[in-house]
């Protein structure tokens, strides 16, 4: 029997991502090499990346892509979208078999526009009609599970390590102006193909690394607002939490960072900015249930930009690095210097605060 010191235990799974602030693309190629020198942070039950910006030729559709477990539920879902979308184009999404990759579902992408009488009918925008649509297929639909629905971005997920995802899903073949990567070290659910990250909903995906002790008193606030928390993951509820906040109630991406990694009120009340303790101390009142307490760092992707976040104490690792017009986001520096050798300015964010890039105006 090995003993204490004789094994490493990494400190849960690994995430990476970068971005162009001049809106260039990059290869996906080039954040699968940032998760090779973390392999040991994940264990083979799940891996996966979010590209941005990769769909420019159906960039003013949502593209939804799906898990199917047979074709008789696909011709089902297919149906059902029709009601409330217009299909523009479908196909299966390209992959390569590889032995590492094994038990793949049907993995389909459909192009949509929501329907305008089906808008006017239910009295809802098109982003709230996304949303719905993709909480009905996954709680309500056996068989079929939604697992990207932004526009002119998508997610690509399975059950192994992420340098065997990005080989499986080709993602060589795609460009973008920021990606997010993700290799999971699973604690309490089993690995399956919806289960690793990231998580999304529209154009908003988590990559995690963490545990959330507050998962309970999160999920039962947010499934007042109509989401469906369908997995047992803490990462599921964040993404959830993260669209209320900003899509539903308005706040700034500042402001959501400062209700799930709030300060503590001895801080609030000790700070200097007047104006800004009582920001603090209104969201910490008004927001209670989302707080999320436990350790963590997540990497929020979004359409024309990142936000890196620890926890308020930083109980998991997070290191930002520069170079040009490229910011760099990791669990760990090796991952950055693989994707840039030469990156300056490299940093470890302080916990609960966040690292918000966005791409300049007009160049996504």
């Amino acid at each position: 029997m090995k003993k204490e010191g004789q094994v490493r235990i990494p400190s849960g799974c690994a995430i990476a991502a970068v971005i162009s602030k001049e809106g260039k693309k990059m290869s996906g190629a080039l954040v699968a090499e940032a998760m090779k020198p973390m392999h040991e942070r994940s264990n083979g039950l799940g891996g996966g990346f979010a590209g941005y910006g990769i769909y420019p030729e159906y960039k003013d559709f949502y593209a939804l892509h799906l898990f199917f477990d047979d074709r008789e539920v696909r011709r089902t879902c297919e149906a059902y979208l029709r009601e409330y979308f217009e299909i523009v184009f479908s196909e299966l999404i390209p992959t390569r078999k590889i032995p590492e990759i094994t038990d793949e579902p049907i993995i389909w992408r459909y192009f949509v526009a929501p329907l305008k009488s089906m808008l006017a009918s239910m009295q809802l925008d098109e982003k709230e009609l996304v949303a719905r649509t993709v909480m009905n297929i996954n709680t309500r639909m056996d068989g079929a599970y939604v697992f990207s629905s932004g526009k002119n971005m998508g997610t690509f997920k399975a059950v192994g390590f992420p340098e065997d995802v990005a080989a499986f899903y080709r993602l060589e073949e795609y460009e973008g102006y920021s990606w997010t990567a993700h290799g999971r070290y699973p604690t309490n659910t089993p690995g399956w193909w919806g289960g690793a990250h990231p998580f999304t909903l529209l154009d908003y995906s988590i990559v995690h690394n963490g545990e959330i002790s507050s998962y309970d008193a999160n999920r039962r606030f947010i499934e007042m607002f109509g989401y469906k928390c369908t997995l047992q993951t803490d990462t599921e509820v964040i993404t959830y939490i993260m669209d209320y906040l900003v899509r539903v109630q308005g706040l700034t991406l500042s402001e959501a960072a400062g209700v799930i990694a709030a300060p503590f009120w001895s801080t609030i009340e000790g700070g200097a900015d007047e104006k800004l303790q009582k920001t603090r101390a209104y969201l910490r009142a008004a927001f209670p249930s989302l707080l999320i307490t436990g350790p963590f760092s997540i990497i929020l992707g979004f359409t024309g930009g990142l936000m890196a976040l620890n926890d308020r104490l930083k109980l998991r690792s997070m290191v930002v690095g520069e170079k040009d017009d490229r910011v760099f986001i990791a669990s760990e520096e090796a991952a950055i210097r693989t994707m840039e050798p030469d990156a300056r300015n490299v940093w470890a964010p302080a916990g609960g605060e966040p690292v918000i890039v966005r791409v300049k105006e007009g160049a996504y």
